[in-house]
């Protein structure tokens, strides 16, 4: 009995050490990639909470023949092996808000690196170098942005764009007319909205239904020059479709937090000991490092959600989800078919 925490900083597990009086808890800095990562001390927990950069499949899963309930600090659960987990008859229990605010935030902190070129303007300073030559930007006001996902997260950069004095329009399964009719901003078909958009930010949960959602097939129908901002789930693009899209000047610019296999990325000592690496993953690798050294994309490492409040209000919900779990009613629970 007791719970295991992965990936998480010594101030969060002073924190949850604090907030979960009496709970026998165990802690590894480290997200939980592989069942060789459990030790003896540590395999019997009940309750499991990890982040976005642990894997929690049946091999972890079998690891752990005690777990009842895994508690994922963050919205998305795309990390976990939800049938395995069903089969089993765990729960999985997610935090499904936290940060619509903060990941809206960075979404225009990105926009506005690229459409001023802060990036550029930058490094170029710290040479010495204050020619402004190849760095004149364009206004947000009158542009059109378009929000693929208008829910939590997408509302808020609706918001935001909104008071820009920038054109809205919204992509969703789940339209809702009244805060399109209050926030002034219309639902698209995905085709339509690419387009039209001078921007487009991708805000939708990664399942297999929207895995490349964006790629070869609908490259060649955006807004010739847009500007393609991901803070959702690396996933959601084709990476190697994104690259041409750049070097044909579909794209003039990309904005990302996440990257597409960036798991991998930060796994570089377990990639070089792989037995076998898919040929597939290592050509998304070596699309990521082409990116990151071009001029007109500006990469942040998934910090999105990392705010000192968002990240207090992820403790805090995970706490409270392992104690409604100890009190037989579990909260936040999610369903082995992801949905919304």
């Amino acid at each position: 009995m007791g719970v295991l925490f992965c990936d998480v900083s010594d101030a969060e597990q002073a924190y949850l050490r604090e907030r979960l009086p009496g709970e026998e808890t165990a802690f590894h800095a480290a997200p939980l990639t592989e069942p060789g990562q459990i030790d003896e001390s540590a395999a019997g927990a009940d309750i499991l909470s990890v982040f976005v950069k642990s894997r929690v499949g049946a091999d972890v899963l079998a690891a752990l023949p005690a777990l009842r309930c895994i508690c994922t600090r963050s919205t998305g659960y795309d990390h976990i092996d939800l049938e395995a987990a069903a089969a089993r008859g765990i729960v999985v229990c997610n935090v499904p808000a936290y940060g619509e605010n903060t990941v809206a935030e960075h979404t225009f902190a990105l926009i506005l690196a690229l459409s001023r070129n802060l990036h550029r303007a930058y490094v170029r300073t710290t040479m010495g170098n204050f020619s402004l030559e190849g760095l004149q930007g364009f206004d947000l006001k009158g542009k059109t942005i378009g929000v693929v996902g208008v829910g939590h997260i997408g509302l808020h950069v609706v918001r935001i764009a909104r008071g820009f004095g920038m054109r809205v329009l919204g992509h969703d399964p789940y339209p809702n007319a009244t805060l399109a009719d209050l926030l002034e901003f219309t639902y698209t078909p995905l085709e339509d909205l690419l387009a039209q958009s001078d921007i487009v930010s991708l805000h939708a949960p990664l399942t297999p239904e929207t895995r490349h959602m964006i790629g070869r097939h609908n490259f060649p129908l955006f807004k010739r020059g847009a500007l393609l901002i991901n803070t959702a789930r690396g996933g959601l693009v084709d990476t190697q479709a994104m690259l041409q899209a750049l070097d044909e000047g579909i794209l003039s610019g990309a904005g990302l937090d996440v990257l597409e296999g960036e798991e991998i990325l930060s796994e570089e000592k377990q990639l070089l000991g792989a037995a076998e690496i898919p040929a597939e993953s290592l050509r998304t690798v070596l699309a990521n490092m082409i990116l990151m050294r071009r001029p007109d994309m500006v990469i942040t490492p998934h910090i999105g959600f990392d705010s000192r409040e968002a990240v207090q209000r992820i403790l805090d919900t995970t706490v409270e989800n392992i104690r409604a779990f100890r009190q037989g009613r579990p909260r936040n629970v999610v369903s082995p078919r992801p949905g919304r």
